[in-house]
C-alpha cells in the first residue's frame, strides 16, 4: 500500500514504523499518539531490549515492537529512520528490500544526505529528511524538513502534519539542514547551559538553588514565547527592557564584554561543520 494524501488516505488508517526506538523515536511516537494516532498504529524495531521496553512504556503497550525491521516494520506505511548516523548503512540493510520501495521513508539522522539514503534504498523510494530536536519530548520541538527526489507534495504534507504534533516545522532546502542541525538540533544544549549559568548567577546573588533554577528556566521560556508570539525582532524586545542607566544595560554590557553573542554564533557554526563532516 502506497501512502499518498492525494489518494485521500486518512492518518487514522496509517501505520508508522520506527527503525530504532531511542529517545527521539520515542518523543516523536508519543507526540503522534497524543494528537493524531492510536498506539496500535505505531511499530518499532530495535535490537536493544531496554530501548524497546521504554518505547512501549511511553507510547503505549498496544504498539508493536520487535528486534528486527523484518518482519516488524513490513506493514508500516511510513518508516522513520531513527538510528545514529554511524550505523545508518547497516540499519538500512535490515529493511526488507521487497517492501521498502512502497513505503514513505523519513530520516532523522544528522548529516546523512538524501543522496546517500536514496542510493541505499530501492530505486523510486519516496524519502523525506528531517532534523528534529529533543524538546519534541514535550511537544515544543523545532524541526527542519527537506524532501527527496521522489517524494510528493502529499508526502511532505503528511509528514509535516505528523511533526506539527511535536512542535514547529520549517521547510528548507537540504543544503541548509546542517545549519538547522547546528542551530535547533544542538541548540537545546546551549540553552541548558545558559539556564544553568543564570541559575548560578542567582545563587551567587543569594537565591536558593531550586528557586534560582525555576526562575532562570521560566525567564528563558517566557522570553522565547515573546519572540514567537509577538513576531518582534529580539533586539527590539531587548531594547524594551533596557532602561537608560538601569540594571539590565549593566548586565548586557557584561555579556558583551564576555563575548556571549560571539560564543553562541561560534557554537552554531561548529555544530554545523560537524554535521557536514558526518555526511
Amino acid at each position: 500500500m502506497i501512502l499518498r494524501v492525494e489518494n485521500c488516505m486518512q492518518l487514522q488508517n496509517v501505520k508508522i514504523g520506527f527503525l530504532g526506538t531511542g529517545r527521539m523515536a520515542t518523543a516523536l511516537a508519543s507526540g503522534f499518539t497524543r494528537e493524531l494516532l492510536s498506539a496500535s498504529q505505531i511499530l518499532g524495531a530495535d535490537p536493544a531490549a531496554a530501548s524497546r521496553e521504554q518505547f512501549l512504556r511511553v507510547v503505549g503497550d498496544t504498539a508493536i515492537v520487535g528486534e528486527t525491521a523484518d518482519p516488524t516494520l513490513n506493514n508500516a506505511d511510513i518508516v522513520f529512520l531513527a538510528v545514529k548516523p554511524q550505523v545508518m548503512t547497516s540499519a538500512l540493510a535490515t529493511l526488507d528490500p521487497l517492501t521498502s520501495s512502497s513505503k514513505l521513508v523519513v530520516s532523522i539522522a544528522a548529516g546523512v544526505t538524501i543522496s546517500t539514503l536514496e542510493s541505499a534504498l530501492p530505486p523510486g523510494t519516496r524519502l523525506i529528511r528531517v532534523m528534529p530536536n529533543t524538546p519534541c519530548l514535550i511537544g515544543c520541538g523545532a524541526c527542519g524538513i527537506s524532501r527527496g527526489s521522489c517524494a510528493t507534495d502529499g508526502d511532505e504534507k503528511i509528514v509535516t502534519e505528523l511533526l506539527e504534533t511535536v512542535g514547529l516545522v520549517v521547510n528548507v532546502s537540504e543544503k541548509l539542514l546542517d545549519a538547522v542541525t547546528g542551530l535547533s538540533g544542538s541548540g537545546p544544549a546551549y540553552v541548558f547551559q545558559i539556564i544553568e549559568a543564570l541559575s548560578d548567577g542567582g545563587v551567587k546573588a543569594g537565591l536558593p538553588r531550586d528557586v534560582s533554577t525555576r526562575l532562570a528556566a521560566q525567564t528563558v521560556a517566557g522570553a522565547a514565547g515573546m519572540v514567537l508570539q509577538t513576531g518582534e525582532h529580539p533586539a527590539a524586545l531587548k531594547d524594551a527592557v533596557t532602561s537608560p542607566g538601569g540594571t539590565t544595560i549593566a548586565g548586557v554590557h557584561e555579556m558583551e564584554k564576555a563575548g556571549v553573542r560571539a560564543a553562541l554564533m561560534n557554537a552554531v557554526a561548529a555544530a554545523t561543520r560537524r554535521s557536514q563532516e558526518l555526511a
